[in-house]
Order: C-alpha cells, then structure tokens, then sequence
C-alpha cells in the first residue's frame, strides 16, 4: 500500500512556504482535534497522520530528503511517524493550548532531550552499508538515589511555595491563569538534602555503547534516529532520540555528485589518437574500459548503474570515468624522434581543428593591421 503525499495530506503546493504550511496544518489539527471528535477513530488516524505530514515539511532538512526521494528518504535520513497522540502534543503542543483552553493531560508527560553522535565512514561502507558501534552520552538515572536527587532516606520535601500541586494559579478578574510553579518546576517537591553524586539533579552523565545499521547511499549530512535512545523524560514521558550524522570521508580516486561517482584517469597521446583498452577502478574492483580512436582531452566515459545506490531503493547513479591526456615532461631520445617525425608529418596534414584556428588567427591579425588608423 503506497504511502499518502504530504503535501496532499495537509492540502499544500510543493512550493508552499514554511508559513503557509504551518497555517494548513493548524486548521486540520484543529478540524481533527481529538477533543473535537471524541471516540472517532477515524479522525484520530487523519489527526495523527496531519502531524507526521507537518513535521516533516516544516523541517528543511527532512523536507529536502522527502522532496528528492519521497518516504524513501525519510527512512534513511531520520524520518518519523507518530503513534499516539500526546506524542503530538509534546511536540506540537504550544499550538493546541491557546485553542483547547490549556494544557491536556498528555502534554504533562513531555518526551526527554534528544542526544547527538557524530559518525564517520569511508566510501565503500557508505555504498554498500554497514552496521556500527558507536559511542555517545547522554544522561542516565543516579544509581544513588535512584533519580530522586535526595540524598539515600531522604525524601524530597513539599513544595512550600505551590503547595505540592506544582502550578501556580493567578486571578485577574473573571480570568484565571495557571502557570508552572517556578521553584519546583512543576514537580510539587524541592530537593532539601541533595545526593553527593549527582548533586540533585537525579541523572549523570554516562558513557552508552550501541549498535547502528547504516544503509547503503547514505551521504554527509544523512542523519539517522535511534529511538528511544536519548535521555529519560524527567516527567516520565518518553525518552528522547539519539541523532547520529554521517560523515562520508573523501576516497583518493573517486569524486562524489549526489550518487554518481566521477574518476579522473591519465592516458597518453598514442592511446587517445589510437584507442586502447585500460584498466579502470570501480566500487567492485578494477575492470577493462575501451578508450574509443580519437578520443579527446576530458572527453567522459560513464558506466550506468556503478555509482553510489539511493537509499532504500533498488537503483544507483553512474560512474563517469573522465579521461586526460599526460603529456611527459622528459622524453627519451627514441620517443622525440617519433615525435618529430610526427611533427613534420603533420606539417603537411594539419589537424582541422588547429587548421580552423590558425586560420582564424590570420583573419585577425590582417585586420587588425587593415584597421590600424596611420600616425
């Protein structure tokens, strides 16, 4: 079953502006609100479906890999899809509070913060995939105090200033607000005696050791989502993600464009004037090219289908082998005379092309002479 478009699903042009797409997605998360439609499957689904939709094209980076590859490019480049609603709300709350008067329940439990790791790979792993260990840290619950903060048989206290509640509720009129309370930060108790480990933070940071598949195609700037693997939610939400960003190292023989491979190799001047078969490198070893009779300098040779693979598709870019002449610097005594017989025979035969230049050459300097105002 083919995926939906996310442009058609939030109603949008593929040129729509980061504005326009935020607007659409309010008014259908407004439209398919679960509190709009209690017990409503149906729209729970399309509701779910408008947030994966705009947290994607309201990303550039996740936007440019979806315009270029479509869902493809998202499973490779840290794409996500949401599976329950306060997920939604933890990361796109700040839209719903204004309109649904507040907070909900699910917004409480707000996912825990992301982690980054940097990874670097040469060409081949990146052409046909691998699988790393890689190594990042992250903040993990004190084995002290057991994430309370408070030292071992200390329990934290009530909050004086919210009372235990951790909100804050101020009145203005008919108006009230309620707000979180800033000396708990919402947790209705402040730490008194805090642990000498983690100094009442209840986390330390720790060294985590974990295996990832890198898949084949991937580029520098690919970044792929380890979930679950940031930090613990300090309100018991989920945890946060790990974000690993692939740098691909340069290779000595090949260049990089997008997917295609682009080899640069020397030949010599009796190979280009006559043809020749030369060995050429490709991501599977060496093999034999034909260099046609005639062949010109920087003239380019591609081998569909050998370059670098797209990721999750069963497709690859090309190999173009750009070929140059060498001309020696030094020369045998054996070869200038060759050389030279050579010149002498082209001095009867001129070449057409170096025939039309000198030919235009002429025109010009005979009218620049014809030309020449006298003194």
């Amino acid at each position: 079953m083919s995926k939906p478009d996310f442009y058609e699903v939030l109603g949008v042009a593929r040129s729509a502006s980061k504005d326009e797409i935020s607007i659409a997605y309010r008014k259908l998360a407004m439209k398919y609100h679960p509190d709009r439609n209690p017990g409503n499957a149906e729209a729970s689904e399309r509701f779910k479906l408008c947030a994966s939709a705009y947290e994607v094209l309201s990303n550039p980076e996740k936007r440019s890999l979806y315009d270029q590859y479509g869902h493809a490019g998202l499973d490779a480049g840290g794409g996500s899809q949401f599976h329950d609603i306060n997920e939604i709300f933890g990361a796109f709350g700040d839209i719903f509070g204004s309109f649904f008067g507040g907070a909900r329940r699910g917004r409480q439990s707000m996912h825990g913060n992301d982690v980054r790791c940097n990874l670097t790979i040469d060409l081949h792993e990146a052409a046909r995939g691998v699988t790393k260990e890689i190594t990042f840290r992250r903040a993990e619950t004190c084995t002290t105090c057991q994430g309370s903060g408070s030292k071992p048989g200390k329990a934290p206290a009530r909050c004086p200033y919210c009372g235990g509640s951790g909100r804050i509720t101020q009145s203005t009129g008919i108006f009230s607000i309620q707000t979180t309370c800033p000396k708990c930060r919402g947790q209705g108790a402040v730490i008194t005696d805090p642990c000498s480990d983690c100094r009442g933070q209840g986390v330390i940071a720790k060294s985590v050791t974990r295996e990832i598949k890198i898949p084949a195609g991937v580029d520098t700037g690919t970044r792929l989502r380890m979930q679950g693997e940031g930090e613990r939610s300090p309100e018991g939400g989920p945890p946060g993600d790990c974000y690993v960003f692939i740098t691909v190292k340069q290779h000595p023989l090949f260049d990089r464009d997008g997917h295609d491979l682009i080899c640069r190799i020397p030949i010599s001047y009796p190979q280009a004037a006559l043809g020749a078969e030369i060995e050429i490198p490709t991501l599977d070893g060496r093999e034999k090219a034909i260099i046609p009779a005639g062949t010109q300098n920087n003239d380019i040779i591609t081998l569909r289908g050998r370059g670098m693979p797209l990721p999750r598709r069963n497709i690859a870019g090309d190999l173009h082998i750009q070929v140059y002449i060498e001309v020696p610097r030094k020369l045998k005594s054996d070869h200038r005379q060759l050389l030279q017989q050579l010149a002498e025979l082209e001095g009867d035969h001129i070449l057409p092309e170096r025939k039309n230049f000198f030919s235009k050459l002429g025109n010009f300097v005979s009218e620049f002479f014809n030309e020449k105002p006298e003194k």
